[in-house]
C-alpha cells in the first residue's frame, strides 16, 4: 500500500503592515457647489499632485456642526474631479451604512493623523490632511539615490533621503526624515511625512512644484521668485515653512 505526500505549494501572498500617506478631505460645509469650487481651486494649484489621488473623506466635523450630507452625491462629485475615494471616517450610522453599500470602507477615528495645510490658503473650508498608518515597529533607514528621478516616479525613505541627481517635474520624493537634493528639485518633496516637524529639505536648485514638512505644504505659486533656482534649506517654524538661502 503506497502513500502520497501532500503537494507543497509556495505561498502566493502575504499581508504586511506599511506606512502610507493618504490625503484626507475634512469637510466643514455641506454646500456641494462650494465644495466643488474649492476643490477645483486646489486641483488647479497642483493638477498632477491631486490627479487620480486616493482620498479619505472625514465627516466628523460636518456631523459635529449638525450638517447633513448626501454621501452618494459627494462620492460622485469627488470621482468626477478624478479623485479616488477609499472610504470615510467620522460618519454616523446612516452614513457608514451608505458607504458600505457603495463598497467603501469605514475607517476608525483612532489612527493618528498630521494636518496637511497651507498658510496661503488657510481661509478655505476644505483642508487636505495626511493620514498615517504606522507599522508596529519602525526602522530608520537612510536612502541614497544616484540616478535622476523621472516624472511619475515616487521614492520613499524611512529615514533621510539623499538624491545626488535631478528630481524631474511630476516626480515625488518622500522621507520620514530629511531630504537632500544635490541636483535640481522640480517635482514634489515631502519631508517628515509621519509628523516629524524637525525635518528639513535641502536642495541646490529650488524649482519645486510642492514642498512639505510634517504635512504643512507650499505650492510653487507661493514660493518667492527671489529664492527660485537657488540653493536653499526649508524648515518648519510654528506651522509655517521657512525658506532660507544656504
Amino acid at each position: 500500500m503506497s502513500t502520497s505526500s501532500p503537494t507543497l505549494q509556495k505561498a502566493a501572498l502575504e499581508f504586511k503592515s506599511t506606512s502610507l500617506t493618504v490625503p484626507v478631505l475634512l469637510l466643514a460645509s455641506n454646500d456641494e457647489l462650494n465644495i466643488e469650487q474649492q476643490l477645483q481651486e486646489k486641483i488647479a494649484q497642483a493638477p498632477e499632485f491631486f490627479k487620480n489621488s486616493p482620498l479619505l473623506i472625514d465627516l466628523q466635523k460636518l456631523n459635529g456642526l449638525g450638517l447633513d450630507m448626501d454621501l452618494q452625491s459627494l462620492i460622485k462629485l469627488v470621482r468626477d474631479l478624478e479623485f479616488m475615494p477609499i472610504g470615510i471616517r467620522g460618519g454616523n450610522e446612516q452614513q457608514n451604512q451608505a458607504a458600505l453599500a457603495m463598497n467603501l470602507p469605514v475607517h476608525s477615528m483612532h489612527g493618528g493623523n498630521v494636518p496637511m495645510t497651507s498658510k496661503p490658503t488657510a481661509k478655505t473650508l476644505v483642508v487636505p490632511e495626511v493620514e498615517e498608518i504606522k507599522p508596529p515597529e519602525q526602522t530608520f533607514e537612510n536612502k541614497v539615490v544616484t540616478q535622476p528621478i523621472r516624472s511619475g516616479q515616487r521614492v520613499y525613505a524611512k529615514g533621510d533621503l539623499i538624491v545626488t541627481a535631478t528630481v524631474s517635474a511630476g516626480a515625488e520624493i518622500m522621507a520620514e526624515g530629511n531630504i537632500h537634493v544635490y541636483g535640481s528639485l522640480r517635482g514634489r518633496a515631502l519631508a517628515g511625512v509621519l509628523g516629524d516637524s524637525n525635518s528639513r529639505i535641502f536642495c541646490s536648485d529650488l524649482q519645486a512644484e510642492l514642498i512639505s514638512i510634517a504635512g504643512i505644504y507650499q505650492l510653487s505659486d507661493d514660493i518667492s521668485p527671489e529664492i527660485a533656482h537657488k540653493p536653499v534649506q526649508i524648515s518648519l517654524d510654528d506651522q509655517t515653512l521657512i525658506i532660507k538661502d544656504i
